[in-house]
């Protein structure tokens, strides 16, 4: 994990919203999902000039297998295409590609694209893009649980490691689209601490503006970690005098 991607934000988006924009207009579920993956690259290509080292994208959650079966093998084809047609632009923007979330139960198309992104992809330093899918925070919290050694002198950051599969930092900002206020399963140890931010906005019409209005709201927020205020703006004062340092999760 390169450390530049430590000193920056993270943020994780909960991509919400592509079939009911698609409804709203009178079209098939499926355009809504594609519209999406326009505005995924939109977010993509604005985070890192806006501060974001890493971005944490909730493309498909593991209680998504309920949905009726055309709409998963859309959502599916859709994340097979866009990794065959994109990864070379992602490895010429210096955008490292990883999947979170369990594989055993994907389509053997999407695992072979999906290891070969992360292959061609690993060097990438300017964006590190992870992306959720059959994703479930729970799920993962009780695998690392499971994963621990007997007698074994567990620390935070170890115990991150395990959830996350990486050394990730924290999640700085949750932003959810479409107006739902819920956290649906998303990274829920990583997010201990995250300023949370909804908008009606729904993902298909997300932009780079709405980042940028995200982020902003973000800043104007004071990050107290249990300290009194006074603390925190002493804490903030002396970060801005200072160089800054890699965080590990």
């Amino acid at each position: 994990m390169q450390t530049s991607f430590l000193s920056k934000l993270h943020v994780g988006v909960i991509m919400d919203g592509n079939g009911r924009w698609a409804t709203q207009q009178g079209l098939p579920r499926g355009l809504g999902h594609e519209a999406g993956v326009d505005a995924t690259r939109r977010v993509m290509e604005a985070a890192p000039g806006m501060g974001v080292g890493t971005l944490t994208l909730f493309a498909f959650s593991s209680d998504n297998w309920r949905r009726p079966d055309e709409e998963v093998a859309t959502l599916m084809h859709l994340l097979e295409i866009y990794l065959r047609s994109e990864t070379h632009q992602l490895v010429e923007k210096g955008i490292r590609l990883n999947l979170i979330g369990r594989r055993d139960r994907l389509p053997p198309g999407l695992r072979e694209e999906i290891d070969r992104a992360e292959a061609m992809t690993a060097a990438g330093d300017r964006l590190h893009v992870r992306l959720a899918v059959d994703y479930s925070a729970r799920d993962a919290i009780l695998a690392a649980a499971a994963r621990i050694s007997a007698g074994e002198d567990l620390t935070r950051p170890g115990f991150s490691r395990l959830v996350s599969g990486d050394i990730v930092r924290d999640v700085d900002l949750v932003i959810r689209t479409s107006g739902e206020q819920r956290l649906s399963d998303f990274m829920l140890w990583e997010s201990a601490y995250a300023e949370l931010f909804f908008t009606q906005r729904m993902w298909p019409d997300f932009t780079g503006e709405d980042l940028a209005e995200a982020l902003a709201a973000f800043g104007g927020r004071q990050r107290r970690f249990g300290t009194t205020p006074s603390q925190a703006a002493l804490k903030v004062a002396a970060a801005h005098t200072m160089p800054a340092q890699p965080v590990a999760a």
